[in-house]
């Protein structure tokens, strides 16, 4: 009879179901023959691995503690990141830090009971050759009461320093904490200090050792504010206001990023914080605060004409419709405030430097840097982009 496989035979079909005992010897144990096919000749790696008599636990085990011992020793591996969570600079962050520390040596310490009891058990109870057929086993009260009792233990322990945590960084924040809104937009990060008067864009100050009570709302989407190194993420969502607060201890810049997907440009809407000094902080605010120095009328140097071609070009190419100078007639809430674009690090969200070149790149064509960017071509020429672009880098 044909079933329509090649290598179909009513023997074959025998030796699948009928176990050929091995006639050896009277005392040796029956074996399995497993036939072979064109889709099992010589067996699988695999299969060879499992089914093989003389397969040694020995061996199991050495190479299962081999290969443990390789991924513990390249996890170890990084370097220096940006946006590292492993690196706390606040409160929030280390209370965090200090829960995840606390709950991974519980994994540790549980991982190696349970991978030492499974490797004792394979190497005193694997197969040796003339030993008698195990013999079954049921039923031990004492093993019983403990694998249940001790993982409810080790439940109870991670959960009374989670549920501390929980409380410590969703209470109000301290009424002395300085309070800075964030407005998240597609695709940029918004920043308004209501006690100083002062706004900006993807570049937060704070001073170090003062708690921040960061309110958080979107324009659009949803976003999630995150520096890594100040504390856990926050959904930033439209028509709802949410808050965390936390405190650096540490000067330097930190990078964030918006971690909840908001479109297609999501991962090219950075941020940078920097923490500074009281006095430097303080400094920073002042100069934030103060007006736009223009050009004068009548100044009638290069640079001065080139701030002034710059300024008319800035007026007139429609830039004016989407950003805010403070003390010139552009009054626009689309895009960033680029009142003191100047004395920033970065431009674009945070991916480009804050440099001639780049300025002039970005007003070129901001599609080509940040595909999705709201920000249209101008088809400006490139005078009127050279004289832009030192008008804006002026503004300090």
């Amino acid at each position: 009879m044909s079933t329509g496989w090649p290598w179909y035979s009513p023997a074959a079909a025998r030796s699948v179901t009928e176990p050929r005992r091995s006639l050896t010897s009277p005392g040796d144990r029956p074996s399995v023959a497993v036939p072979s096919s064109p889709h099992t000749s010589g067996g699988s790696f695999l299969s060879r691995f499992l089914l093989h008599r003389n397969f040694s636990a020995d061996r199991y085990a050495k190479t299962l503690l081999g290969v443990a011992a390789a991924g513990f020793l390249l996890s170890a591996c990084g370097g220096e990141y940006t946006q590292s969570a492993m690196v706390p600079r606040s409160d929030f962050a280390r209370n965090v830090d200090e829960l995840f520390r606390g709950i991974f040596w519980w994994a540790v310490a549980v991982f190696v009971l349970v991978e030492g009891a499974l490797l004792v058990a394979v190497l005193r109870f694997r197969e040796k050759p003339g030993a008698d057929e195990p013999k079954p086993v049921h039923g031990n009260t004492v093993l019983e009461i403990t694998w249940t009792l001790a993982p409810a233990i080790v439940l109870i322990l991670i959960a009374i320093p989670t549920i501390r945590s929980i409380w410590l960084v969703d209470r109000p924040p301290t009424t002395e904490a300085m309070v800075v809104e964030v407005i998240g937009h597609q695709w940029w990060w918004e920043f308004r200090y209501p006690e100083l008067g002062v706004v900006t864009a993807n570049e937060m100050h704070l001073p170090v050792g003062r708690t921040v009570d960061v309110r958080l709302r979107s324009a659009d989407v949803i976003h999630s504010f995150w520096f890594p190194q100040m504390g856990g993420k926050r959904d930033v969502i439209p028509g709802h206001e949410t808050f965390v607060w936390f405190t650096p201890d540490s000067t330097g810049r930190y990078t964030g990023q918006c971690a909840e997907f908001c479109g297609i440009a999501h991962a090219l809407m950075k941020m940078e914080l920097v923490v500074e000094e009281p006095d430097a902080f303080e400094s920073w605010a002042e100069s934030m605060g103060a007006e736009v120095v223009l050009p004068a009328a009548d100044d009638t140097t290069e640079s001065g004409a080139l701030l002034a071609a710059g300024s008319r070009a800035f007026m007139s190419g429609g830039c004016i419709a989407c950003h805010t100078i403070a003390g010139t007639l552009a009054r626009g809430v689309l895009g960033p405030d680029l009142t003191h674009i100047g004395g920033r690090r970065t431009i674009a969200s945070g991916i480009l430097e804050n440099t001639p070149e780049e300025m002039a790149r970005w007003i070129r064509d901001p599609q080509a840097v940040k595909p999705g960017v709201l920000m249209p071509t101008m088809g400006l020429s490139v005078e009127q982009i050279q004289t832009i672009t030192t008008y804006l880098q002026g503004l300090k």
